[in-house]
């Protein structure tokens, strides 16, 4: 099968992890077990995932001029993304995230985005060649607000499908929301764009309509591991995921989003297409790291 093309534009972070029983309190140490260095970042996460999942991806991005950037681009070569789209920024430091795990999976993380805020307009332009020519466009928000804007707003009016993960949480403008075709948060972000505290599937479906009112066309709202809530004119309804046992939940979300550009590009319908994306976070949450705990297409 042809592979779609899929161009995401994010973040880039290399990701330091420390596990331990529990997560530290104010002014408390902890001491931990194990420390990981992993590749990591939003962006760079769901590149890697969509890449691992099938997908023909193009990813646009900032790394600083050190180890990190380097390292960083050598990995997604090696997943077959193209970097041509890929800047250094000569005074900024790449992306870097602190993150603590608890036994239960849990985690607490802290994230300098050094280079990652110095993508900008012209970035996009460079990388409109790649857009055009995609199925879909992926983004998140680690990465200056202003360009997410920017580049949702050219691809839609390019009739590109703009799929936004509002990760991490932000108020978003209603110009932003009009352009997008799909947007994923999770329990947490939905409340703050909509102002409903989505706990089950009716309050997923208030929080659901708000955003559709204000023009996004298709909304899932990601529930943890009650699964996903999906709100579209084929399909209304929560999807469960499989049953796991969580180790660690650092890049669920990405995997998520990697996969439902994948499986949407392919042609697949919005509920298979969450299945399959459903399918493979819950693969991720039984390993660690970020990328590394992305699964491959076969693995599914």
């Amino acid at each position: 099968m042809k592979k779609s093309k899929i161009t995401v534009i994010g973040s880039s972070n290399t990701d330091m992890v420390v596990q331990s029983n529990n997560l530290p309190l104010p002014g408390e140490t902890v001491l931990g077990g194990k420390f990981i260095m992993n590749p990591g970042g939003k962006g760079a996460n769901q590149a890697v995932a969509a890449a691992k999942l099938g997908g023909q991806v193009t990813f646009i991005a900032k790394v600083g001029n050190d180890i990190f950037g380097r390292e960083a681009v050598h990995g997604f070569v090696k997943e077959g993304i193209h970097t041509k789209y890929i800047s250094t920024d000569e005074d900024q430091p790449s992306g870097v995230a602190l993150i603590m795990v608890d036994k239960k999976g849990e985690n607490s993380i802290s994230v300098a985005l050094g280079a990652n805020l110095k993508l900008n307009k012209k970035d996009i332009d460079m990388g409109m060649k790649a857009i055009t020519s995609s199925k879909f466009l992926l983004m998140q928000l680690e990465i200056p607000l202003e360009s997410v804007t920017y580049a949702a707003k050219k691809a839609a009016h390019q009739k590109i499908k703009v799929v936004l993960n509002p990760a991490p949480a932000q108020i978003l403008s209603d110009e932003l929301l009009g352009h997008l075709h799909i947007i994923t948060p999770n329990e947490t972000e939905a409340k703050l764009l909509t102002g409903v505290t989505v706990t089950d599937e009716k309050t997923a479906k208030k929080a659901a309509e708000i955003l559709n009112n204000k023009g996004v066309e298709i909304i899932i709202i990601t529930l943890g591991s009650k699964g996903a809530y999906v709100f579209s004119d084929e399909f209304k309804g929560l999807i469960s995921p499989p049953k796991v046992t969580a180790i660690d939940t650092t890049a669920a979300g990405d995997t998520f989003n990697g996969g439902l550009v994948v499986a949407l590009s392919e042609g697949m319908d919005i509920k298979t297409a969450v299945e399959f994306s459903t399918k493979a976070a819950a693969i991720s949450v039984t390993r660690l790291g970020a990328q590394a705990s992305t699964p491959y297409r076969e693995e599914l």
